[in-house]
């Protein structure tokens, strides 16, 4: 088993925990990381773009002149796609861009995420993360002592103080365990988590 350093709000090292090889030390599959990333963006997508083509803008019933003796090349309608207000070729169409993983992909794909914050030495734990206050000042001095700016924070239960502190910290983002997403985790330098997290997330993955 993986062990890692537990450290308090303040960056004072308090501790260290064994992490569970099987999530934080898998085999890290990329392929399933890619194609995990690619779901959550490619389902977040709305797909409502829209343009006409030749048959739907309007006007253009008429050849524009005939066909041969004019020295220009032949044109069936002012409607087609070289012409200035003519239909778009191939237009893009609403349509839905989402797809499907199994659980089990969706899983070790999560695990590889994790392991690699774990072998890059980025994914720090805190013995718990609270604050008395809302105070963004705090939430960044915490992240600072902790030396990690741009993080994911990840907290066992919601904890409203601690959300709204971190909400105008660029390049930091609040979530819980139950929400933690591949795509979060590889987005952010370092995963900031609560040791109550942390058994939360062995116990469901286990």
């Amino acid at each position: 088993m993986a062990k890692v350093s537990v450290y308090d709000m303040t960056g004072k090292t308090v501790g260290d925990i064994e992490l569970s090889d099987s999530i934080f030390g898998v085999e890290i599959n990329e392929h399933l990381v890619h194609m995990a990333v690619l779901q959550q963006l490619a389902n977040n997508r709305q797909g409502t773009q829209s343009a006409k083509t030749r048959n739907e803008v309007s006007g253009g019933g008429k050849k524009p002149w005939r066909q041969k003796g004019t020295g220009h090349a032949r044109q069936g309608s002012i409607r087609a796609a070289q012409w200035k207000g003519g239909g778009i070729i191939f237009a893009p169409k609403p349509r839905d861009y989402s797809f499907k993983l199994n659980k089990k992909e969706k899983q070790l794909a999560l695990k590889s995420a994790l392991t690699s914050k774990v072998a890059d030495e980025k994914f720090i734990v805190i013995d718990k993360i609270e604050l008395d206050e809302i105070k963004t000042k705090k939430m960044a001095a915490f992240l600072g002592a902790v030396k990690a700016e741009k993080a994911l924070v990840v907290l066992d239960s919601v904890d409203k103080n601690v959300i709204a502190s971190a909400a105008n910290l660029p390049g930091v983002k609040t979530t819980q365990t139950g929400s933690i997403n591949v795509y979060d985790i590889l987005n952010h330098d370092a995963v900031v988590i609560s040791k109550d997290a942390v058994a939360a997330i062995e116990e469901v993955y286990a």
